[in-house]
């Protein structure tokens, strides 16, 4: 017999899916322990579960993904090749679809792209790098404090190299910092002399990132400077400088911009505890007065400890990131289900950041 976490590493399910896959009855283990809820699986069961992670890679919808199974497993040789390809013919139509879709944007934004480039406006309000470089001075501890709030967002993935580097954005007195990889996005504010000219932005790569963290080891003061091809940080004698990345990074003023929710003080510390235990890559939070994380069976029966509240989906090791350098307390802000959870420092509120949640209907 294998474990949950055994069949889930044998398989290429994660334990999260294995135990969806119970509920909705689609990969039943062999046996529960009454006692504990652990989860049991037989040795046949495996074929059964990698056969389910293949079906689900395909982005086969469940509903047959149960006809396969029952078809696979009863020997039935004539239900199962119709299902594979009536699946097959359904993506190659959705793609069709996707294909004409994203042709009418690209051709919807090669016109506006031209209209910009004629436009004398253009280099006033463009938020890629600017031509005239910014320079600014503010201590090594604020500097150090907003790259360490925003770092964890950084994108690591190798087809989007626009979010792959921290957004140094200069607006008046304020350098902006921000971050993120689709699913979460984090922003820091600190305070800058130097510099009254016009918005200047350019978006660092993550090596010069972190060679610029390792520079800030006082509070002594930075001396930074922003332009259109590069951007050099010097202290106490001490320089570090490099390209910039070529692509326009995200609108975060656009992305930030977000109604009032409902606002819940987070016991950090207990929060983080509970999500260590998480074994999956979803969890749910239940939300009362309190932000609390559901247990195994609570999740699937209700919220933690019998208590009525909201329930969201987040990635545990997500939330731990964002949780990272906080004390005792943060400010959670709900907006709804599908909106992103903001989670804020009480005392520094223009440290935050955005996570997106995860579907529970799935």
């Amino acid at each position: 017999m294998r474990s949950i976490g055994e069949m889930g590493r044998a398989s290429g399910l994660g334990v999260s899916a294995l135990r969806f896959y119970d509920r909705a009855g689609v990969l039943v283990p062999a046996r529960v322990d009454p006692a504990t809820g652990y989860r049991w699986y037989a040795p046949e069961q495996l074929d059964e579960a990698r056969l389910l992670a293949r079906l689900r890679q395909a982005g086969m919808p469940l509903v047959d993904v149960r006809l396969v199974l029952a078809g696979w497993s009863a020997g039935d040789t004539g239900v199962v090749p119709r299902l594979l390809d009536g699946h097959l013919r359904r993506l190659e139509r959705e793609l069709a679809d996707a294909r004409g879709a994203l042709s009418a944007v690209r051709a919807r934004l090669g016109a506006e792209e031209h209209s910009m480039n004629t436009a004398t406006t253009t280099a006033a309000t463009t938020t890629a790098a600017t031509t005239a470089a910014a320079r600014l001075t503010l201590p090594a501890a604020d500097l150090a404090a907003a790259l360490d709030a925003v770092r964890f967002a950084v994108s690591a993935d190798p087809e989007l190299p626009v979010l792959a580097g921290v957004l140094f954005d200069v607006d008046g007195a304020d350098l902006h910092l921000v971050a993120t990889d689709r699913f979460r996005m984090a922003v820091a504010r600190t305070a800058a002399t130097g510099h009254d000219g016009d918005r200047a932005a350019a978006t660092v790569p993550t090596p010069l990132v972190d060679a610029m963290r390792a520079l800030l080891a006082d509070d002594a003061p930075v001396r930074l400077t922003i332009g259109a091809d590069g951007v050099e940080l010097e202290t106490q004698g001490r320089r570090v400088a490099g390209q910039v990345v070529g692509e326009e990074f995200p609108d975060h003023r656009r992305l930030t911009r977000l109604p009032e929710g409902r606002r819940l003080t987070v016991d950090v510390p207990a929060l983080r505890r509970a999500l260590r235990a998480q074994d999956g890559d979803v969890c749910v939070l239940v939300l009362t007065d309190t932000v609390e994380v559901a247990d195994d069976r609570a999740a699937a029966s209700g919220p933690a400890g019998g208590s009525t509240g909201d329930r969201v989906g987040v990635n545990p090791g997500y939330l731990l990131d964002a949780l990272a350098g906080a004390g005792e307390e943060m400010v959670l802000e709900y907006l709804g289900p599908k909106a992103p959870l903001v989670l804020v420092h009480p005392d520094v509120e223009d440290v935050f950041s955005l996570l997106m949640p995860v579907a529970l209907d799935a």
